[in-house]
Formats: structure tokens, sequence, C-alpha cells
């Protein structure tokens, strides 16, 4: 078990939760050395694991998941600790460690309870890990359930604002989506093969084809709002705004940068592959509700006040673009949804980093209480251009790699029904533009609108240092997004066969 590489992704944050565990709560040093140490080594596990992968691929290695290793844990029911991963698997784990790494920077100086916030926080980064190492389902809905349950401790203990009724709410909102998805996944299970033979696996039960069409459209059903819920799927979307206003820095930028990406990974993973007659007929129904989450999330940002508040809603419309591409169900789409996860994960977390830097400063995250912070702190401006210019899809930036990529695949349908969608879709670009050179405006130029302000530091060493990574990591994907293509296109391919089939 131990010699393959992805069960270190769950011990590394197991070793980090031990290491805490034997820190005193006010030894910030020695709390902030573990938690330094083993992000750098999931970091550079991470990047490893991506250089070998594409290694192997370059070397004509065809099989569908690679590293795969598997030990049974519950033989009565066929339950099995599988792991192995393809090329989008191999990036939302990188995503993944990138953010815990410039998560651990951005809460260095983290109070009160120091060591017990990074305990919870370590156990959310298993659960991540985890979910995204997993091909038996029941082992990913563990390691989902594993990764939300700490976000109610970290929102009602270590929070802002209205912490306890937001912790409460998102809690309550998603629970709720996981009894959708427990739903569904036992059905996928009871339907995955003879009786007899059931499995959890994945590769098996796609493999098997033989859930009937009218039970894929119910399961499909279940399966995508329960993961639709995360992924903060119209309606089911008013815990996010709450939640991340509500949450400390490090916690906003892991759950928005990363753990949202479960809702579109699942949907793409388990609704679309395993149900594929199902996706084919009922993908335009998500269609709507998604083509309304991307305007509406961007227009409930342009009416927003509060920093937080902007980037949740923000969250909202970007995350709505991911599952809109994935229902398109075509390959460049697809291929668009990944880079848009991979995009909105990095811009989003330096979003969040830098609200949380300007309100530790200011104290207070309303924009019309701030103007010609520019002057002030140069640095932290320039970074929050950068995230800005980002989302609204300037190139050479992520963004604009990712939603080119989703319009041009979406608009391979020729209907009517789509191409409207993707025309509505398109109109989001401008939406952002207006609101994101809003808040530039406001917050970055003009007069200074609190003369306290004056006083006020711009980033230290250990700021800057997060803002960096994820700022290179942003600038790499727009420069350079071939290498993704690379990593993901084998992908795609078992996908797009067991759709083409269902079709037929």
């Amino acid at each position: 078990m131990f010699g393959n590489i992805l069960i270190w992704f769950v011990i590394i944050p197991i070793i980090m939760m031990a290491g805490l565990g034997v820190c005193r709560n006010s030894s910030m040093n020695a709390i902030r050395t573990v938690m330094t140490v083993c992000s750098t080594a999931l970091l550079g596990l991470a990047i490893w694991l991506c250089v070998d992968f594409l290694g192997l691929r370059a070397a004509g290695e065809t099989a569908e998941m690679l590293y795969t290793g598997s030990w049974m844990w519950y033989a009565p029911l066929n339950i099995e600790l599988a792991v192995g991963v393809d090329g989008i698997s191999v990036l939302m784990i990188l995503l993944s460690a990138i953010i815990v790494f410039a998560g651990v920077f951005a809460s260095w100086k983290i109070n009160p309870l120091p060591k017990n916030f990074f305990l919870w926080f370590a156990l959310l980064s298993t659960g991540v890990f985890g979910f995204f190492i997993s091909i038996d389902i029941f082992t990913m809905f563990m390691f989902y359930e594993v990764a939300l349950i700490p976000m109610y401790l970290l929102i009602g203990v270590w929070g802002t604002g209205r912490k306890e009724y937001s912790a409460m709410k998102l809690t309550l909102m998603l629970m709720g989506g996981s009894a959708f998805l427990m739903l569904g996944l036992l059905g996928i299970y009871w339907h995955s093969g003879p009786e007899g033979h059931l499995t959890w696996n994945i590769l098996e039960i796609s493999k098997n084809g033989c859930i009937d069409p009218s039970w894929q459209r119910l399961l499909f059903c279940l399966t995508f709002v329960g993961f639709g819920v995360l992924g903060a799927m119209f309606p089911f979307h008013t815990w996010s705004p709450d939640g991340h206003a509500s949450a400390p820095t490090a916690v906003s930028m892991l759950h928005a940068g990363v753990l949202m990406k479960l809702g579109g990974y699942g949907c793409f993973r388990i609704a679309i592959y395993l149900l594929p007659q199902a996706a084919n007929e009922l993908a335009w129904i998500f269609i709507i509700l998604t083509g309304i989450s991307v305007v509406y999330g961007a227009l409930s940002a342009c009416v927003q006040t509060d920093l937080k508040y902007i980037n949740a809603y923000s969250s909202v419309s970007h995350c709505g673009m991911v599952l809109f591409a994935i229902l398109m169900l075509t390959q460049t789409a697809m291929t668009g949804a990944i880079l848009q996860m991979l995009s909105h994960g990095l811009m989003t977390a330096l979003f969040f980093a830098l609200i949380g830097m300007i309100y530790g400063r200011t104290h207070t995250r309303d924009i019309r209480q701030m103007g010609g912070l520019m002057k002030i702190m140069p640095y932290l401006g320039v970074c929050y251009m950068i995230a800005g210019f980002a989302s609204l899809g300037l190139p050479g930036l992520s963004g604009f790699v990712a939603e080119m990529t989703i319009f041009f695949g979406s608009f391979e349908h020729t209907d009517l029904f789509h191409r409207s969608f993707v025309i509505a879709g398109t109109c989001s670009i401008v939406i952002t533009a207006v609101y994101i050179l809003r808040v530039v405006g406001k917050l970055l130029l003009g007069p200074v609108q609190d003369e306290h302000h004056l006083q006020l530091t711009d980033a230290s060493w250990y700021e800057r240092f997060s803002t960096v990574t994820l700022i290179l990591a942003i600038a790499g994907i727009g420069c350079f997004p071939n290498w993704i293509n690379e990593t993901i296109q084998h992908s795609f391919v078992p996908i797009i066969e067991s759709l083409t089939q269902a079709a037929i």
C-alpha cells in the first residue's frame, strides 16, 4: 500500500495532523514548521506526479487510470480503497497542493487557537486529496464527507460577521446535497452489475454498462443535484455567498479554490461518465439551471459592496460555467471546463487571500469606505489587479484560455437552444468586466477615503510568498496551456465513447 504514490497524498495530511498534535497551542514556530514542511512536501509530490504522469503518457502508456491500487475494506459490500488517476485527477491534485501551500502562508498569523485551526485545515485537505485519488465511489463519498465536515467549525469558530448563521446554513445545505448524492450512489451500486457481482469501482461500472436507462434518469438527477449543490448550481447556491463571506482567509481559499471543484469533478466523473444515456437526454434541463447561475452570479456581483460577497457571487458565475461546459458533452467544452476549474481555483484563491490581507489592515470590506489603496500598498494593489484581469479574461492569464475554450466547444452545437445559452453565457464576460473594473476603481484608485489608511503597511514576506505562488500558476496556465491539454486529452476518450454509444 505505502509503495503507491497516491496513498501519500492522504498520509502526509495525516502526518501533518499528528505533528500538530504534539505541538503546544502557544508554540507558533513549531506549528508553522509542521505546516510548512508538510504543505511543501504535498506540493513537491504533486509536481513530481504531474511530470511522471506526462512522461508515462509520452512513453505510450494508454491505460485509462495510472498508479492504480486496490485494498479491500469491507468484503460483504465489496468496498475497497481503490485509487488511480487520469490527467484530470492529476491536475486537480496539483491545484489542491498549490492552494494548500499558499493557504498556509496566508494564515501565518491566524488567531485564536492556531493549532486547532490547522488541525481542521489538515483534515479538510485529507478529504480533498482522498476524493481526487479514489476510483471507488463509496470511498470517494467518504472522503467527500470528510472534506465537508470541518467547514462548520472553521467558519463558526474562526470566521467573521454572521459566522454561526453562515456555518449552519452551509452545513445544512451541503448535507442536504449529500443526502441526494448518497441515494444516487446507492442506486448506481445496486445496478452496477449482475446479482452477486455488484461493485463500487468506477471503471468496472462503466465497463459493465448495465444500468437501465429508466433508472439512469433518476440516478442522474440525484447525483448531478447532489454534486451540483457543492458546485453552487442555481437554485442551490445560496449557501455560497454567506459561507465565503464569513470564512477565514485560508478556508475561503481552499473552499472556493478546491472544495467547490469537488462538485464539478463529481458531476463529470460519476453523473456524466456512468450515466451517459441520461446525460444525453436530460442535460438540457441542467444547462438551463447552470446558464442561470452564470448570468445571475455575475449580475449579483455587480450590486454588492462587500469584497467577499463580490468574489463569492463571482464564484457562483464561474463555477456555473464549469457545469455548463460539462453538460455540453463535447470534448472541447469539457477541456474548457477543466481549464476553468483550474483557472477559477487559482484566481479565487488569490482574490480571497488579498481580501483577507486588505481586511486585516483596513478592518473593513466595504468598498465605499476604501479608496486610493494603490498609493498606500502598491504590491497588494497590483496583485488585486492581476486577479481581476484573470477573472475578466485578459489574454495571457488563465481566465482567457478557459472561457474561450468553453465557448468554442459549446458553439459546436448547431441547434438554437444550445447556441442561445452560449450567447447568454458570453454576456457574463461583459458583466464580469463591469464589476471587476468598478471594484478596482473604487478600491485602488482615486482619493484616500479614510485618513487612517495612510498609516497602513504593504504586504509582509509570507503574504508575498503566498500571492506570488498563485500569480505564477495563473500566468503559467495563461501563457502555456498546451501542457494541460496534453495531460488531459486521453482522459476524455472513454467518456466521449460512452456518450456516443449511449446516443445511438
